[in-house]
């Protein structure tokens, strides 16, 4: 089954923004958390994280061109599968989560809340982002 991966809302008054760079092609392979694409807004340039692994199936913004918070960005799926068709309903299927509350699980290794004998405590609430997450696997 693949998933399009739609324009995240990189920030609470951001609308719009522009493909920088992708680090990825059509036909590549791409790890959840991987570098998927960079993004410019007026605030902010940022890279955003692939939500799902599998092969990029189709690029559907090119480099350069602007686009509005939730246009489809990319289809990912498994390696010869046909790209999916938009959602009629315009809702987008999955969206990057670059700030604010995030579903996803706590990296294995990092204390949770006030985690006892762990020799210190991280914050509640706190969301660690997918750079957070690599460097603390990598570097423990």
């Amino acid at each position: 089954m693949s998933t399009m991966v739609n324009m995240p809302q990189l920030g609470e008054t951001v609308t719009e923004g522009t493909i920088l760079r992708w680090a990825k092609s059509v036909g590549d392979s791409i790890a959840p958390d991987e570098v998927l694409v960079e993004i410019s807004t007026d605030k902010v340039d940022t890279e955003v994280p692939s939500p799902v692994g599998g092969t990029i199936l189709e690029i559907l913004v090119p480099e350069g061109e602007t686009v509005g918070v939730g246009t489809p960005l990319v289809v990912i799926g498994e390696a010869g599968e046909a790209p999916a068709a938009p959602e009629p309903d315009g809702q987008p299927e999955v969206s990057a989560v670059v700030s604010g509350e995030s579903s996803l699980p706590p990296v294995g290794g990092v204390p949770g809340p006030e985690a006892p004998g762990e020799g210190g405590a991280v914050a509640a609430g706190l969301v660690l982002s997918p750079v957070v997450r690599k460097l603390v696997r990598e570097h423990g």
